[in-house]
């Protein structure tokens, strides 16, 4: 295994969170190989970690002030073992391929986990959202399609929204998909529900997050009455994960985005979480505005030099790290272990560092690792396309009870593979093994291809 890692980083050379994500996986699946040598005979593993295609392309776009802008845009087509190419659309500042190719990666198997014929992928540009108006996200969002639409399809690739991608993104991206191959297919998922989207989708992968904790916890014979519950984060995932939290009877305390956050330690209530979805969908403001407007809340700013977050130094029950990855180090991991935290719950994708994981491991508390606990989104997207494929629309009721129905089957499947290769309660084993094992037989099946 450490000579496997070794070539990886000689052939991905500077791709920390892609040789981080691979690290994991390798080290999971380990007695998986050892069991069954015919994967490792056909170099599964080794297949795995190359994407079945990485496409990369400028983004030429002109800005208000009549200036040319460039921008780079990505797709890494990961894996279509068991089914289209699946993954969202992320446009930020720090986009870069390494961050790409982990987060197609983990999708692989977050989207075997969610029992739906789904492969892997992930896209998206260095282009920041944040700042500009609605004309000049649509001018790029037209040119970015105009590179990537012969890359996608309803059969082929189906992207998603992801960090800077929402509904405004999606129906410019999927306007300008439509009006160049001149057909209305489910090509995109998240979108608006007058053409084409699902219910319950901008809510799925805050909901599943916690429906996925309120599993682990039933492991327990305990429920999310009354528990303290701290959120990083104030975004689409954040926002429906306190939603979700309040509906089953936790207290949200915390909010944050990337200047600092909020302690409320009366607890975010229903008015002032329509507070926090105004302030960031609408305005687009910042999450210290909430201080100034509910006086017992305090804002602190977050160093990012420092060596550990704030956030996640209270007394808690449960975490939800919701905002992005690699938000939660090994101090801040024994910070939650010694303020009283036992559920971690993962809205974002591969928020903890290794170390960090290591140690809630060791303290065996309940930890749901991203690819599990934030399947919920992945999940509704192939709910929509589903819909689509049917021309017709679910109840949000419907969608619901489908969505906490897969949550739990991946809930299940992660403790049966944890117990079966001899680390019940692992849920990081149980679900890249899960995982694995489901790509795997597949490209067995299939051949070398």
């Amino acid at each position: 295994m450490e000579e496997f890692i070794r070539r990886c980083e000689e052939c991905n050379p500077g791709e920390r969170e892609f040789i981080q994500a691979v690290s994991e996986v390798v080290k999971s699946v380990k007695p998986v190989l050892d069991r069954h040598p015919e994967y490792r005979e056909e170099r599964i593993l080794e297949r795995m970690v190359e994407p079945e295609r990485v496409i990369m392309f400028r983004v030429p776009w002109v800005d208000d002030q009549g200036k040319v802008q460039i921008n780079r845009g990505y797709r890494i087509q990961m894996s279509s073992a068991i089914g289209p190419f699946k993954g969202g659309f992320r446009f930020h500042p720090s986009v870069n391929l390494s961050i790409l190719k982990f987060l197609a990666f983990e999708q692989v198997y977050k989207n075997a986990l969610t029992t739906l014929p789904m492969g892997g992928g992930k896209g998206g540009s260095n282009f920041d959202p944040k700042g500009k108006s609605d004309r000049e996200v649509m001018r790029f969002c037209h040119s970015f399609m105009n590179e990537i639409y012969r890359y996608l399809g309803p059969d082929t690739d189906v992207p998603a929204g992801d960090i800077g991608v929402g509904a405004r993104e999606i129906g410019y991206l999927f306007g300008q998909y439509k009006k160049i191959v001149n057909e209305f297919t489910g090509v995109l998922t998240g979108k608006g529900l007058k053409w084409g989207g699902s219910l319950i989708r901008p809510e799925a992968t805050g909901y599943g997050a916690v429906y996925f904790a309120s599993e682990m916890l039933s492991t327990r014979g305990e429920t999310l009455e009354g528990k303290l519950c701290l959120v990083s984060g104030s975004g689409n995932v954040a926002q429906f994960t306190a939603e979700k939290i309040l509906d089953l009877g936790g207290k949200v305390v915390t909010f944050s985005d990337s200047n600092g956050y909020i302690f409320d330690d009366k607890g975010v209530d229903r008015d002032k979480l329509a507070y926090v979805k105004e302030l960031k969908n609408v305005r687009r403001g910042r999450i210290r505005e909430y201080a100034d407007k509910y006086k017992e809340a305090v804002y602190f700013e977050i160093d990012p030099a420092a060596d550990f977050n704030p956030l996640w130094n209270h007394k808690a029950h449960c975490a939800f790290p919701s905002a992005t990855q690699n938000e939660i180090n090994g101090k801040d991991a024994a910070n939650l272990v010694r303020n009283g935290v036992y559920v971690i719950s993962e809205g974002a994708n591969m928020p903890t560092t290794p170390d960090g994981v290591d140690l809630f491991i060791d303290h065996k508390l309940l930890y749901g690792p991203g690819k599990a606990a934030n399947a919920g989104g992945v999940s509704v997207s192939g709910l929509e396309m589903t819909q689509n494929s049917m021309r017709l629309s679910w109840t949000r009721e419907e969608v619901d009870n489908r969505l906490r129905m897969i949550m739990k089957s991946i809930h299940g499947a992660c403790v049966e593979a944890a117990g079966t290769y001899g680390t019940p309660g692992n849920y990081v084993n149980g679900a890249n093994i899960a995982g694995f094992v489901k790509v795997a037989d597949a490209m067995m099946a299939q051949g070398v291809v």
